[in-house]
């Protein structure tokens, strides 16, 4: 029984590895290659063959060192390079405090 319950703890562990992972590399794919280099990160191909490869490792290769070197790197993205292609691109991390009002040159008054 307790096997049984470790192997289930092991699949969860490597389903969230494997979420996070897919979250990531599907935020890489979205983002404008252009946000990279304004972001001052490393390239956008740099990031889909890394978060491209912890995919695959997590699907195919179920090693837990390669597994957890992949999660490293796709928290990295998530904490680190996210936010900064967010605020380079104007996403929702990069307009805090803006009303419903603003348009895309300003705030919108009504013509005062």
């Amino acid at each position: 029984m307790l096997l049984a319950g470790f192997s289930t703890f092991l699949f969860l562990l490597n389903l969230a590895m494997l979420l996070i992972a897919v979250i990531a590399l599907f935020i890489a794919v979205t983002a404008r290659e252009d946000a990279y280099r304004a972001a001052d990160k490393q390239t956008k191909m740099f990031w889909l063959v890394i978060l491209g490869v912890t995919v695959a490792v997590n699907l195919l290769v179920p090693m837990l060192f390669l597994q957890i070197a992949g999660l490293v790197a796709s928290i990295v993205f998530m904490v680190d390079v996210r936010p900064a292609l967010q605020q380079v691109s104007g996403g929702r991390g990069g307009r805090r405090g803006g009303s419903s009002s603003d348009g895309p040159y300003g705030p919108y008054n009504g013509g005062r």
